[in-house]
């Protein structure tokens, strides 16, 4: 199964690499297989590190923040005994993780990753229907290079109807700023 969340990675700096990221997990999140591009900073830091942290978030503004890339503040994150793994304060849980292996002889890299800690922060609250139409809207803005422009256009009038139906403040500024993202991204404004 694909379970869509955030992952953090450490920079070469020692700073806090926050990306959303839906890997495939087994049942009992003892594995995780990760699919990043070679051009991601994801992907650099996994191969230099090998280590880093998947986080479950009931979020939706923080997957908004982490495709546009600006997160602003910089989530709290929680001390770990590792310098190079970061845990968001706020997520509802979190797995460590030490990758396997790393097979980069295509465009998308294939990483298997073993899960070596975990935790849980708070009950995850859960989705209504404009948070999993934010979390669309989210993968839709993370491809606007690969799908046509009308395509996502007439997607995010569609998810558009649910968040202003059942989305509270922060859906509808992490809609806002998705929106905001593809129409700077691709051809044209999204009305």
């Amino acid at each position: 199964m694909i379970l869509e969340g955030i992952v953090t990675t450490c920079n070469e700096d020692g700073t806090a690499n926050i990306s959303p990221m839906g890997p495939v997990v087994d049942e009992p999140m003892s594995r995780l297989t990760l699919r990043p591009y070679q051009t991601s900073t994801t992907y650099r830091n996994l191969k230099r590190t090998g280590v880093g942290v998947f986080h479950v978030t009931d979020d939706v503004l923080l997957f908004a923040q982490a495709i546009v890339g600006g997160i602003e503040p910089v989530p709290a994150m929680l001390p770990t005994g590792d310098p190079s793994r970061f845990i968001i304060a706020d997520a509802c849980r979190w797995y460590a993780f030490k990758v396997e292996t790393l097979d980069d002889s295509a465009e998308r890299t294939h990483i298997e990753a073993r899960v070596v800690e975990r935790g849980v922060l708070r009950e995850f609250v859960g989705f209504n229907r404009a948070r999993h139409a934010v979390i669309e809207a989210a993968i839709l803005a993370s491809r606007v290079h690969l799908l046509p422009a009308d395509e996502i256009a007439a997607d995010m009038q569609r998810l558009k109807v649910l968040v202003q139906k059942t989305g509270d403040e922060r859906e509808h500024q992490a809609f806002d700023l998705l929106q905001k993202y593809i129409a700077e991204s691709s051809d044209g404004p999204i009305k």
